[in-house]
């Protein structure tokens, strides 16, 4: 009741809020559906849109391969990322925090944190650019007001799991439908496309755009969110229930995956298709391909397309904002309010965007979404090389630990991941050094040193699991271990403060209060004028509505005195919160008891901070009253 936050579910706002028992089937299946979904939008945001679009146009269908071994990393990443949150209940960030010391956590979200601001980028750009192309609206403006969307979120969150879900599935679907029918309006030649699934070798440009995709497809703060997002299903906790639901989240894995493997593949066969087939090889913007569209196919590919930008960045945003709720929460046991959270994350990615259009120019955002997921690939080994330590620990894995060749393959894939960051690290570091014309030194002062720091940070996460240590034990469960309480001593309140604003909550508010301290206890009813001349003037102002709430005040209190209660009236003037807050510390009250306010959804945003804002202001119990 102090303000202490008990709750440290991962996401406990929609924790375990979808049941699946009872069910059998297909009905089963259907109830585990959804978590891959929200998920699965990450994988074709605006940024593989920019990825692919360039890769295609400028090599065809060459780089088709790279998409496909995308996906099977990306579909082996997070069926280890559902695995550790069914089995564990702990979602990626807080097992790490569970495991590593602060400074890694605090480097371990630093880092999680820039990869989500890297794909809220991408989100912002692919939206500003969907807005200008469909109605004409100017980037810049595009950009503004993609601020917006945190109420979005705020809807959506409170209506519950299941409805974001179906929302975020009606955005993957809208894309879908699109790149079916533009597949039809280009018909692209089948054997061409299937000989693009032969590996070739990558160098330069080629690099550069596949890190990209790898950066665009599997992505990093899409591991944190899987493994939360799992634990919104209510599952039994024995040994064949948490079989059945690793199943069924490898099924809904699959074929979320797959889907999003297909869009991929339509955005590069498109571009292939339409702009390397004729010669355009270097369309990386989305806006010439979109013009280009238009030109040779008519007016319906390029709405289509236009359609589908705007659905999947607005879906991507929203499950960008849940990722960064869970490493948050994860890394550094931190929680703020998600609107709060959403607007620092959205204008850390506008800031870029908007030095970017200022500075450069219109044209330079497609190269911008590239660099934005090249950094996303950049993080990659910080999450997946714990995420498969983790899922490889048989003293907390037990029964549920992955198998030997599934840990080969994880390997694997953690080290072409790495190998090719370094190769693309080293590659564009030897670009800088010959470009510089001799004037390196902040090569060697700034880059290299924060290179070192940063893989010097990866083998430390690597090698720390592998060291053994003194026993110490973890809590495995969201709440830890049950404390003993011991022998209770009676306590009772002396003083007690009780918050009115004249509303049909008041009795039942007045009524906890009494109950609490009965006919021994000193109630001081507390009224917060909030009028501007209240603000302005403090205990000077003398306007009618000021009257009116002293006379109301002093009713409750010879109504409280007849039955028998000692009461005195406090009035406060100016914000409810720091008035309340100055009371409570000036008379020495004991325990506060407030009415909720019951605002939900945008009327919470504007209207519900009083209770939280004065819980953080004193350190007495607080009874919220609804």
């Amino acid at each position: 009741m102090n303000g202490i936050n008990t709750q440290s579910e991962s996401l406990s706002e929609v924790h375990g809020t979808v049941s699946t028992s009872g069910k059998t089937g297909w009905k089963k299946l259907m109830a585990f559906i959804g978590p891959a979904y929200l998920v699965s939008v990450g994988y074709m945001d605006p940024g593989n849109w920019a990825t692919d679009i360039a890769g295609g146009s400028q090599f065809g269908y060459k780089l088709i391969w790279v998409l496909l071994m995308s996906n099977l990393i990306a579909l082996l990443l997070q069926s280890l990322s559902s695995r550790l949150g069914i089995v564990r209940g702990l979602d990626l960030a807080q097992a790490s925090r569970n495991t590593y010391p602060r400074f890694v956590n605090y480097s371990l979200y630093i880092l999680a944190q820039i990869a989500i601001i890297a794909c809220d980028l991408a989100e912002i750009i692919g939206m500003a650019i969907g807005l200008n192309l469909l109605f004409g609206l100017p980037l810049i403006w595009g950009i503004s007001i993609t601020i917006l969307d945190t109420f979005l979120l705020l809807f959506l969150m409170n209506k519950g799991m299941r409805i974001m879900e179906v929302f975020i599935v009606s955005m993957v679907f809208i894309v879908g439908i699109s790149f079916l029918a533009e597949m039809f309006i280009l018909k692209p030649v089948v054997s061409e496309v299937i000989s693009g699934l032969k590996p070739s070798v990558l160098s330069k440009n080629a690099l550069y755009i596949a890190i990209g995709i790898i950066g665009a497809t599997v992505m990093p703060h899409n591991l944190y969110l899987h493994s939360s997002l799992v634990q919104t299903r209510k599952i039994e906790r024995t040994s064949k229930g948490i079989w059945d639901a690793i199943k069924y989240n490898f099924i809904d894995t699959t074929i979320a995956l797959n889907l999003a493997f297909l869009v991929n593949a339509a955005i590069l066969i498109l571009a292939a298709t339409a702009f390397f087939k004729k010669g355009l090889y270097e369309v990386a913007e989305i806006q010439n391909a979109y013009l280009l569209l238009n030109d040779i196919f008519g007016s319906l590919a390029p709405t289509l397309f236009a359609v589908a930008l705007i659905a999947s960045g607005q879906s991507s945003t929203i499950t960008g904002t849940l990722a960064g709720q869970i490493i948050m929460e994860g890394h550094l046991n931190l929680r703020v309010q998600p609107w709060l959270r959403r607007l620092l994350t959205r204008l850390f990615a506008i800031i870029p965007a908007f030095f970017t259009i200022l500075y450069f120019g219109e044209d330079a955002l497609g190269g911008l979404l590239v660099l934005s997921q090249v950094v996303l690939s950049l993080q990659l080994g910080f999450a997946i090389i714990p995420l498969i330590h983790f899922n490889s620990d048989k003293s907390i894995m037990k029964e549920f630990t992955i198998k030997l060749w599934v840990k080969v393959l994880a390997w694997l894939s953690a080290l072409i991941i790495v190998g090719l960051n370094v190769k693309l690290v080293y590659q564009e570091i030897a670009i800088w050094i010959s470009n510089s014309g001799g004037n390196t030194w902040w090569i060697y002062l700034l880059v290299i040193p924060i290179i070192l720091i940063i893989v010097g940070l990866l083998v430390y996460i690597f090698i720390t699991p592998f060291i053994k240590k003194p026993e110490k034990i973890f809590s495995n469960i969201p709440h830890g271990q049950a404390l003993d309480i011991g022998n209770l001593e009676s306590f009772e309140f002396k003083t007690i403060g009780i918050a009115v604003d004249f509303s049909p909550k008041d009795s039942s508010t007045i009524r906890h209060a009494l109950i609490q301290g009965g006919k021994g206890a000193h109630y001081i009813l507390i009224h917060v004028v909030e009028t501007a001349g209240a603000r302005f003037h403090g205990d000077k102002v003398l306007d009618f509505e000021t009257q009116s709430d002293v006379d109301n005040m002093e009713k409750y209190s010879a109504n409280l005195k007849q039955l028998g209660f000692e009461t005195e009236v406090s009035i406060g003037y100016g914000r409810a919160s720091g008035a309340i807050a100055k009371v409570v510390k000036s008379k020495n009250i004991e325990l506060l008891v407030m009415g909720a306010h019951g605002h939900k959804g945008i009327s919470d945003l504007i209207f519900g901070t009083t209770v939280d804002t004065v819980r953080h202001q004193i350190d007495i119990p607080v009874l919220v009253v609804k």
